[in-house]
């Protein structure tokens, strides 16, 4: 059911916590881990770029462009618009990103794709991209009689939420994931590097928590006249 209090508070506290995911996660890959290159002899700098892209397209790009209904004061067909760009965005960078750690364990060697966390990454950027290019054709162009889109939207934002919760959990899998493996390297256990990981993965988490917040309250009465209902379960 939808929350009996207003989206726009938590919408700044989504704005809030993305940039501070973006500045931790920047100063982590810069300060910490030496910054970022696609070709490098250190390929440390090639996996850099993953963390960066996937926190910054799929979870910080995706989350805005979830909330983007509920924070934007702008007429319906500017906010789905907004919407559909920042998506794809989100899934060109999260594209990108997984790319990236491709080619960084292809270059050291290291097998692909024998983790929890690579298994899931696969699966979430398909579901992402299964789900823009549904809302694309269904939503934008060159869009469903009005009978199939009314059927369709419940499910869009459901299954939508659904993936983006996905990719959060598994974005804080990541950090587990990269984080153990620098820690039995040798990375101090209470060092600040780790401590910057797990904050930077508890960012992650209430970012996403914020989204779904937003996405689950009312949004502003004028918006709502626009032709938007907050969602009911």
């Amino acid at each position: 059911m939808a929350l009996g209090v207003p989206a726009v508070p938590f919408t700044f506290v989504v704005h809030a916590l993305g940039f501070s995911g973006l500045v931790l996660v920047l100063v982590w890959t810069i300060d910490f881990r030496g910054g970022f290159a696609w070709k490098s002899t250190n390929k440390s700098l090639i996996f850099n770029i993953h963390p960066f892209l996937m926190l910054v397209g799929l979870i910080i790009i995706g989350g805005e462009a979830i909330v983007s209904y509920k924070s934007l004061p702008l007429r319906k067909d500017v906010k789905k618009l907004i919407h559909l760009v920042l998506h794809a965005i989100a899934l060109i960078l999260g594209i990108v990103g997984i790319c990236a750690a491709f080619k960084y364990h292809n270059e050291s060697a290291i097998a692909n794709l024998y983790s929890l966390h690579s298994w899931l990454g696969i699966g979430i950027i398909v579901l992402y991209g299964i789900q823009w290019i549904y809302g694309f054709v269904i939503f934008f162009y060159p869009g469903a009689p009005i009978g199939l889109r009314t059927v369709s939207l419940p499910w869009h934002v459901v299954f939508g939420i659904l993936v983006y919760v996905l990719a959060v959990g598994n974005a804080a899998l990541g950090f587990l994931e990269k984080l153990t493996f620098l820690e039995n390297s040798g990375l101090a256990k209470y060092g600040s590097e780790a401590f910057l990981v797990n904050f930077t993965a508890v960012i992650t988490v209430l970012f996403g928590a914020f989204v779904v917040l937003s996405v689950l309250s009312h949004a502003p009465v004028e918006e709502e006249d626009q032709g938007y209902s907050p969602i009911t379960v």
